[in-house]
C-alpha cells in the first residue's frame, strides 16, 4: 500500500520483504524494483552494504508493531547513513518516540532517539484505515537527524546511563546510578534527587560526560 506511492519519484528506491512468498508478488507488481528489493529481516541487513549505492538513505515504512522500536534502535546504529525517517507506529510507541521530558511516556528510546535526531507526531490513522481493522491506534512520524548532535559523547556509555536511569523511573537518581561510580559525594549534587523523566535530553547528556569523567578519574587513582 505503501510502496505504489513511492515508485515513479526521483529517488531510487530499494525495499525490504520479510516474507518470501510476497516477493514474487511485489516484482510483478512494481517492475521497477527489479534488482532493487530485498528477501529479508530488515534488523539483520548490513545498511552500510545495502543498498549498494553510497550516500544517504531515507528510512520508510508502515513497521511492524511488534518489533517498531528495534527498528528505531537500528536506525540509531546506522544514524550516520540515515538523516530521515517517516514511518507509522502504534499509537503509543510512537508518542514515547517523541515524548517531552515530564511526560509520562517521556522514556529510554524518548532520550536516545532525540539525542540525535527531531521531529514529531505527524497525524494519527484510525482502526478504520485498516482492513481488517486492529484493535489499536495508530500515528506517524517523522525524525530528522539533527545538523549537530545533543549527544556528543559515546553512543555505548550514553545508553548504558539512559537506560540505568529509567531502570526504576520512580526512584531518584542517586538511587539508580549509584552502581556506576564509586564515590558517594558524587551524587550529592540536587540534579540526583530528580528522577530520570524530569531531566532532559541535554542533561542525559552532559550527565553521562560528568560520569565518565568520574570512572576515568577512579580509573586513574586505583591504578
Amino acid at each position: 500500500m505503501l510502496t505504489q506511492f513511492l515508485t515513479g519519484r526521483e529517488q531510487d528506491l530499494y525495499a525490504v520483504e520479510a516474507d518470501r512468498d510476497m516477493i514474487p508478488v511485489l516484482e510483478k507488481e512494481f517492475p521497477v524494483l527489479m534488482n532493487k528489493l530485498l528477501q529479508a529481516d530488515f534488523l539483520r541487513v548490513n545498511l552500510d552494504a545495502f543498498p549498494e549505492a553510497p550516500g544517504p538513505v531515507a528510512l520508510i515504512g508502515n513497521f511492524p508493531y511488534n518489533i517498531s522500536s528495534q527498528i528505531v534502535f537500528r536506525m540509531l546504529e546506522y544514524r550516520d547513513r540515515i538523516p530521515e525517517m517517516v514511518g507509522m507506529f502504534q499509537k503509543e510507541m510512537a508518542e514515547r518516540i517523541v515524548a517531552k521530558p515530564g511526560k509520562k511516556d517521556y522514556g529510554v528510546i524518548s532520550v536516545l532517539t532525540q539525542g540525535y535526531y527531531s521531529g514529531g507526531l505527524l497525524f494519527n490513522v484510525k482502526p478504520g484505515s485498516f482492513n481488517p481493522p486492529p484493535k489499536v491506534q495508530s500515528a506517524v512520524i517523522r525524525l530528522e537527524r539533527l545538523d549537530k548532535p545533543l549527544a556528543d559523547v559515546s553512543n555505548s556509555s550514553f545508553r548504558a546511563v539512559v537506560k540505568q536511569a529509567f531502570s526504576q523511573r520512580r526512584k531518584m537518581l542517586r538511587n539508580t546510578l549509584k552502581g556506576l561510580v564509586n564515590d558517594p559525594d558524587f551524587f550529592k549534587e540536587p540534579l540526583f534527587k530528580e528522577r530520570p523523566e524530569q531531566l532532559s535530553v541535554k542533561d542525559f547528556v552532559d550527565l553521562t560526560h560528568r560520569i565518565i569523567k568520574q570512572r576515568e578519574l577512579e580509573s586513574g587513582e586505583a591504578g
